[in-house]
């Protein structure tokens, strides 16, 4: 039996842990975020023979590099082959330019991936040994919650409390969020996403509640949230292989809180051949200031038509100074990023599919501005593909690229299914006082 990985806190407190503990935890005790203490790499000839690999095996592959026991990697393989029941496939729109369509899932948004491997990495991993019922809290910006929601849907001992922005996520969000009940409690809370995600860190923080209330999150500041996304950035690394390109591509990827893009630097440190990432922002451009100055400053979150990027205080940020020894430099040779307004969105949606036919949500039209831009600047010099992650279906904005492409988005049926479901939601405010207390009133 190998040594299992240990998993450290970025703030450097406390002794290592297993990766059940780390995401059972969630947060790390000083209030720093689990990463691994040792990024583990696969052999070159893993990379080589990619694109003779199915996305389950590549999944299977990479996550049994983060436990010890053979028993452990048995049950993660069937952790994988259970949580990833649909695709992630690459769509060339020109010469070097693809979209990456992470939106095939359940709740039609790439958390499908590091939601539906989390309910079953606890149930399978965590939960196995364990009596009482564990809380799993959990801030949203938008596709998150429903992901969540719907992952941990029915499992056994585990109850699911979402905390969204009253009135900032879609009408379809609100409803895949809210309508599911069972085990799942969803709080509208007054106030912005960083209020939410600032009530559930002070939660994990308060000594008091923790010993009242079992709880974890399945926000990105969960490492078991964030590892499986590095699946499919080695997938589609696989299927450009497949189609006879074998450059190393640059990855454009929509940002908010930024667990999907340190999800692909841990990709890159594994081993993957890549040519670097692009932080494609919206007005909440904290992290394109930081590579530009080298000072990160916080924000008030701005509203956009992106929601599910409307943050201002990105968690995963503190995870990206850990991976590269708070080098300010190394990170910028990794690293471009740039933003853009919602104007520029919309007619990026417009001309999108004017030009190419291909119908893209806001989120995925920043990432083709950004890769585009990028194109403009380095295609001379620098001819690698660019691969835009696509991040949710577009029918989960339908009115506003109906009104930007001229053409109806047609509603999946599973989208359809919860529109006429009542909604169910508790409004709450953002003092952390009255939180605290719902909390142990309902679970403690």
């Amino acid at each position: 039996m190998s040594e299992p990985l240990r998993f450290i806190s970025t703030r450097g407190g406390g002794p290592g842990v297993t990766f059940s503990e780390a995401m059972e935890k969630g947060l790390a005790g000083d209030g720093g975020l689990f990463v691994p203490e040792k990024i583990p790499t696969l052999p070159e000839s893993f990379w080589s023979e990619i694109h003779k690999r199915s996305l389950i095996e590549i999944g299977q592959e990479i996550a049994t590099c983060y436990v010890g026991s053979e028993e452990e990697k048995q049950l993660l393989r069937g952790v994988v082959q259970d949580a990833i029941t649909f695709d992630a496939p690459l769509v060339q729109l020109r010469e070097n330019l693809f979209i990456l369509e992470l939106f095939h899932g359940p709740t039609l948004a790439f958390k499908d991936f590091g939601a539906r491997f989390m309910a079953r990495a606890f149930a399978a991993l965590s939960r196995r040994e364990k009596s009482g019922d564990l809380l799993i809290l959990v801030a949203t910006s938008g596709d998150t919650g429903s992901a969540v929601a719907n992952g941990f849907y029915g499992v056994p001992g585990i109850n699911v409390c979402l905390l969204y922005p009253s009135g900032k996520v879609s009408r379809l969000q609100e409803q895949q969020m809210t309508t599911l009940g069972g085990n799942v409690t969803a709080l509208e809370v007054e106030g912005t996403f960083d209020d939410c995600q600032r009530l559930v860190k002070e939660a994990f923080s308060d000594p008091k509640l923790s010993q009242k209330v079992t709880m974890s999150s399945a926000n990105s500041i969960n490492i078991a949230r964030l590892l499986p996304q590095s699946f499919y950035y080695a997938y589609a690394t696989g299927q450009l292989k497949q189609a006879g390109i074998d450059t190393p591509p640059l990855f454009s990827v929509p940002s908010g809180n930024f667990g999907n893009l340190t999800a692909g630097l841990i990709a890159k440190l594994m081993g993957m051949p890549t040519r670097g990432f692009l932080a494609a922002t919206n007005a909440n451009a904290i992290i394109p200031r930081y590579l530009d100055s080298g000072v990160f400053e916080p924000a008030p979150s701005v509203e956009t038509i992106s929601n599910a990027m409307d943050v201002g205080n990105p968690s995963n940020f503190e995870r990206m100074l850990h991976l590269f020894d708070s080098s300010h430099a190394e990170i910028r040779r990794e690293i471009h990023g740039s933003s853009y307004s919602d104007a520029e969105t919309r007619s990026m949606i417009g001309k999108l599919h004017r030009e190419t036919g291909y119908t893209a949500d806001p989120h995925t039209a920043v990432g083709v501005l950004a890769a585009k831009a990028w194109q403009k600047d380095h295609g001379s010099e620098d001819e690698s593909p660019v691969i835009v992650l696509s991040t949710a279906h577009p029918a989960k904005f339908g009115d506003i690229v109906e009104q930007e492409t001229g053409q109806p988005v047609e509603i999946p049926r599973r989208l359809k299914a919860c529109m006429n479901r009542e909604k169910r939601s508790i409004p709450v405010s953002a003092d952390f006082k009255r939180f605290r207390q719902f909390l142990i009133e309902q679970w403690g």
